[in-house]
């Protein structure tokens, strides 16, 4: 197949077949030099599986290939490593870190490109023993920081910083490659706040008028139209679409991405609950979690209530959480259903009848070489020793019963729509999206009083989105469970949410109903005083 000319890369009838599932049907893409191209579509679409492709994964070629051609740069290639697509000039930011905890931010973003400085031993020995430039490789990292504008110590280990600021080292890390001509972003802006977003938008226009193409991938519609020049959408591995942003609309996208037309159900739709009953008293919390610290927070939840917290990066919204749940250091007083609750101990709040689905799915909340039953049930099987069964007839000696785990994960998976093939698929080959629901499924199976959930549609797609929304509030309601959901979109936040705290500077800046203007949300997420009659008292 001839290449087309002005195109830097041309995807031609690509497809892919997934342990007998067909997930991408004969896909057409084209890119020009400098261009900006949205990528969108509903988890499970074939987004992340095309750029697999592209960039030469490993899984691609583990599971037998893909069929079509891909040509670059006007030559066709078919990559066998990443390195391969890095030494052609491809790079990726993953929608899941690729980063060493242990190492520095520096030694992430100069990752296999250190520059080296002369040694007088070398004249013996070779070049081989040249020592690295430490200097050097400390100020390409604070140079590429810069074309983000973000404040981040170049030598603090990727293990200490929040989730938000291991995507900024990512993102660092691609845009320092001096000879990048396309650069892949599978969902870049997913784990930052609108302010932060902006930044990395601001970066990559800098970067199309240096003539580097980029791929964007990102289910925020707001940025899609902000920063490309057109917009592929897929759907069911197909491409649905190919759109110039000045001539449609969000609307428009997001039917052509889940197939019906959206229906607005505003917040506005739901009355104000009268709930009085306190299930969860948090008195003087501080807690220990780098870059998102609380400063000793006071507040109390109503049972049945959903409460919401919020708040820019790093202001101490994900700590919260986090610190209650045990996963970081903490100290103040907390009362669980009128009892004492003792921190720092998360087998214990799982005893309790607390559960928690992280912000950090991948690092924290999925077994992701096991199947999709047993991490829909393994929590519940460790901590509540459900789904067991005795070993020939043994009472004391239970093994696991994987028939009953396997029946009742299928209804999980239905009821959250879990695009997967099926229950005994190992979650990490879900998309990032599917993987999120099947945390959420983890908690539900609990039947938990109270469950924390942090960023819930971190990565998902505005269908799916609604989707775990809607599914929050109905297990709200039906099960009368206590939900404390923590997230950086306001918006989410006010369609689920009876009232809604905001984290200013590691404290609570204000609590306000759901009806609340967002101009009064937003003076508090600037640490901004508002009227004090406009603030409801948590007392």
């Amino acid at each position: 197949m001839n290449s087309k000319e002005g195109y830097l890369l041309e995807l031609h009838n690509i497809s892919k077949d997934f342990y007998g599932n067909r997930v991408l049907h004969n896909i057409n893409l084209f890119v020009k030099p400098g261009e900006i191209v949205g990528l969108v579509g509903e988890n499970g679409a074939g987004k992340s599986t095309l750029m697999n492709i592209l960039f030469g994964s490993p899984i691609i070629r583990d599971t037998g290939g893909f069929e079509g051609k891909v040509i670059f740069n006007g030559k066709e290639v078919n990559f066998f490593s990443p390195f391969d697509a890095l030494n052609a000039g491809i790079g990726m930011v993953h929608q899941e870190f690729l980063l060493i905890p242990r190492f520095t931010v520096t030694e992430n973003v100069m990752l296999n490109r250190e520059p080296m400085k002369y040694s007088v031993i070398s004249e013996i020995f070779g070049t081989k023993i040249n020592l690295i430039n430490r200097n050097q490789m400390k100020q390409k990292t604070i140079e590429a920081l810069k074309i983000l504008e973000v404040e981040l110590d170049p030598e603090i280990t990727i293990n200490k910083i929040p989730v938000g600021y291991k995507q900024y080292t990512e993102i660092a890390r691609e845009i320092n490659r001096e000879y990048t001509k396309l650069l892949v972003l599978d969902e870049p802006t997913a784990v930052l706040t609108e302010s932060e977003a902006s930044i990395v938008i601001k970066a990559l226009k800098k970067l199309a008028k240096k003539g580097i193409s980029v791929i964007f991938i990102s289910h925020r519609l707001e940025e899609i139209f902000d920063v490309c020049d057109k917009i592929v959408v897929l759907r069911n591995g197909a491409v649905q679409k190919e759109l110039i942003p000045s001539r449609t609309s969000a609307s428009e996208v997001a039917e052509y991405m889940i197939g019906y037309e959206i229906k607005n159900n505003e917040s506005e739709s739901r009355g104000i609950r009268k709930l009085n009953e306190i299930i969860l008293e948090v008195n003087d919390l501080w807690v220990n979690m780098p870059a998102e610290q609380v400063k000793g927070v006071s507040f109390e939840v109503k049972r049945g209530e959903i409460f919401g917290i919020g708040g820019l990066a790093g202001q101490g919204k994900l700590g919260i959480a986090n610190g209650i749940m045990g996963l970081f250091p903490s100290e103040g007083k907390v009362k669980f259903k009128g009892k004492t609750f003792y921190l720092n101990n998360t087998q214990n709040a799982l005893k309790l009848g607390i559960a928690f689905v992280s912000e950090d799915r991948r690092g924290i909340g999925l077994l992701l070489d096991e199947t999709v039953f047993l991490n829909i049930c393994f929590t519940a099987m460790k901590v509540k020793n459900e789904f067991t069964k005795p070993f020939l007839g043994i009472s004391w000696i239970n093994i696991r019963d994987d028939k009953t785990m396997r029946e009742i994960s299928k209804e999980y998976i239905e009821a959250l729509h879990i695009n997967c093939v099926s229950e005994i698929q190992k979650a990490r080959e879900l998309s990032g999206g599917n993987q999120q629901k099947l945390c959420l499924a983890k908690a539900f199976i609990l039947k938990p009083e109270l469950m924390f959930v942090s960023e819930p549609t971190r990565g998902i797609d505005v269908g799916a989105k609604r989707l775990v929304l809607d599914v929050l509030r109905r297990f709200n309601i039906q099960y009368g469970t206590t939900i404390i959901i923590t997230s950086s979109e306001l918006e989410e936040l006010k369609m689920v949410s009876d009232r809604i705290a905001i984290l200013s500077e590691g404290k609570i800046a204000g609590i306000l109903p759901f009806t609340a203007k967002s101009r009064d949300f937003g003076l508090l997420m600037l640490g901004q005083n508002i009227q004090k009659e406009s603030i409801k008292s948590i007392k």
